[in-house]
């Protein structure tokens, strides 16, 4: 019988790894993702999903989380908070392809709110206001095929748009059945409650 000797590269207290493994490669965990993975994820998820910062999205929770007592639907209140930014209204009438394109428009002063400019992305819209484009920027690049991506998009029963004049309006709130982000808002709650 020959005896075949296995060649081992590790030094001395290393472990041995398989064959497959190279050394700076980590294990991979077995089983179901744990319950603080989930609610991470899923705040991740949605936070990337609007364009904002850990900072931002915590105050909106938080403010969401201090209305509990004081509302019926705290997910509801959540999702309200961020379709009421000034960038996302942007987006969801179709000014802007991106939310992150629709926050630098507004950065750059793009638009008028009530026929103010307005140039922070976080602004609050309230039911009433009147969102416009400026009358210098409607001939930027930017808006160059605005009538054929707006013609494409459906606006939320929210927004009122008018194709023609580029003027929309605020005629109600949003809800969270209309919006239906992928993530469970609970999961959410959950993360900023430890």
């Amino acid at each position: 019988m020959v005896e075949t000797k296995i060649k081992n590269n590790n030094l001395p207290g290393q472990k041995i790894l398989p064959a497959t493994a190279t050394p700076n490669q980590k294990k991979k965990r077995r089983g179901s993702a744990s319950e603080y993975k989930k609610s991470l994820e899923e705040k991740q998820a949605l936070k990337r999903l609007y364009g904002l910062s850990e900072k931002q999205f915590k105050r909106y929770v938080k403010e969401s989380l201090a209305k509990i007592r004081r509302v019926e639907n705290v997910s509801d209140e959540l999702i309200k908070a961020l379709e009421k930014r000034l960038d996302n209204a942007i987006f969801r009438l179709g000014f802007a392809k991106t939310r992150l394109m629709a926050r630098q428009l507004v950065n750059h002063s793009y638009f008028l709110v009530n026929g103010k400019p307005v140039n922070f992305p976080s602004y609050k819209l309230e039911k009433g206001d009147i969102i416009s484009i400026k009358d210098g920027k409607k001939k930027k690049l930017v808006f160059e095929d605005l009538m054929k991506s707006i013609n494409k998009i459906e606006t939320p029963s929210w927004l009122k748009l008018d194709k023609d004049k580029l003027l929309a309006q605020t005629i109600g709130e949003p809800t969270l059945a209309e919006v239906n982000p992928p993530v469970e808002i609970s999961l959410i709650f959950e993360f900023y409650s430890r």
